[in-house]
């Protein structure tokens, strides 16, 4: 991965924040299914840490590399995944029920986390529903886990304008329990996601283009 041409794609990506308004946005690169070269070149290019969503191409990645960068995990967690990726997750991005809170407090004590949040219900991508996200959020912070903030996924259909609704929820339900990092917005419709008050996106294609197949991926 040539991490020069991954810095002029991440320059035009601030530069679509900026357009849209946004001022303090951190670029979170989604570098599942590319190699670790794809990790190095976006830590080379100015971001701190890079998002993977599946937990055995977590550890397969990165259990014996020494990286400068931090990794936070954004797919769907299963309880079960989380002794493996304790050692190396920097954030969980996407806790959304408490026995996900409970397995994350036993094995790894103090984590930070975001709680994911199904703005708009659509099956597979899991998340809280808004109205039980202030429980889950006390119910983490009870457990000693370090609650950030908040992070949801846009529809998968109907365009960047039909996430408008559920970002405008998310960020408001975000100032209302105090919270500070907003994570919503991905290449597609990052220009709504930040007039909407995101202050991180997560973005792949953008910086990295298209993703390699799946086909030899477990997840």
């Amino acid at each position: 991965m040539n991490s020069s041409a991954v810095a002029q794609r991440l320059a035009v990506v601030r530069d679509r924040i900026a357009t849209a308004g946004g001022t303090d946005v951190a670029v979170l690169p989604v570098t599942k299914r590319f190699g670790i070269d794809a990790c190095f070149a976006a830590f080379e290019a100015g971001c701190p840490a890079v998002g993977e969503n599946y937990a055995q191409e977590v550890v397969s990645k990165f259990a014996d590399v020494q990286r400068p960068f931090g990794v936070h995990f954004i797919g769907q967690l299963q309880t079960n995944k989380v002794r493996q990726l304790a050692n190396i997750i920097s954030v969980y991005e996407s806790v959304d029920r408490p026995s996900l809170v409970g397995e994350l407090a036993k094995r790894v004590p103090g984590a930070s986390v975001l709680i994911q949040v199904a703005a708009l219900a659509e099956p597979g991508k899991g998340g809280c529903a808004l109205a039980e996200v202030p429980a889950l959020v006390a119910t983490a912070q009870e457990a000693g886990l370090d609650v950030r903030g908040l992070m949801t996924v846009g529809p998968t259909t109907g365009g960047p304008e039909h996430a408008r609704e559920g970002f405008r929820a998310v960020r408001l339900l975000m100032d209302r329990l105090g919270l500070r990092v907003c994570s919503m917005g991905m290449t597609d419709d990052l220009e709504v996601a930040v007039q909407e008050g995101s202050t991180q996106v997560r973005v792949g294609s953008a910086l990295f283009g298209e993703r390699p197949l799946a086909s030899a991926l477990v997840r």
